[in-house]
């Protein structure tokens, strides 16, 4: 379902504004849109249900996104890492303009990446590692994703990693 509600606020300068919430099956097939670009490897539709102004954060990385510009950069980077990822969604929590997403992602590492400013070549290895995604929405656009992920079964399946 998809709510509109009138506010009047002063971050805007005391002017009224309308903030439209989406809410039970109108979610639940925003979500799967999503997720299917993802899975489509689709950075173009990926980006299109961002807002201007969204964040996507890497917590395991420590990447920062701010925009569409970055977060087209770097999910594509992404898929030029791994160019057969897929996710398969375990568990979803869905509830009023916020989607809480637990996966399992798999693909083969065939693009060089860097992480902690270190640089990997590719190790052509396949590798399956979980996370989860707190995704927040406003006016029907992700404003935020958070990523966690198991970066140590993800190091460890790559060779780079005894722990």
């Amino acid at each position: 379902m998809v709510n509109e509600e009138s506010l009047t606020g002063l971050p805007l300068g005391g002017q009224a504004y309308s903030v439209s919430t989406v809410d039970g099956p109108a979610l639940q097939d925003l979500i799967d849109t999503y997720n299917a670009a993802w899975g489509a490897r689709d950075v173009e539709a990926i980006v299109a249900l961002h807002t201007e102004d969204s964040v996507f954060e890497n917590h395991t990385t420590g990447d920062l996104n701010v925009g569409r510009e970055q977060i087209s950069g770097a999910i594509a980077g992404i898929f030029r890492v791994f160019p057969d990822l897929s996710f398969e969604t375990r568990r979803q929590y869905v509830r009023e303009d916020l989607v809480v997403q637990e996966w399992t992602a798999s693909g083969t590492h065939l693009g060089s990446m860097t992480r902690s400013g270190v640089e990997v070549e590719p190790t052509g290895r396949r590798v399956e590692y979980r996370g989860m995604d707190v995704i927040p929405f406003r006016d029907g656009l992700v404003a935020r994703k958070d990523v966690y992920s198991d970066g140590v079964t993800l190091l460890r399946q790559l060779g780079l990693s005894q722990i």
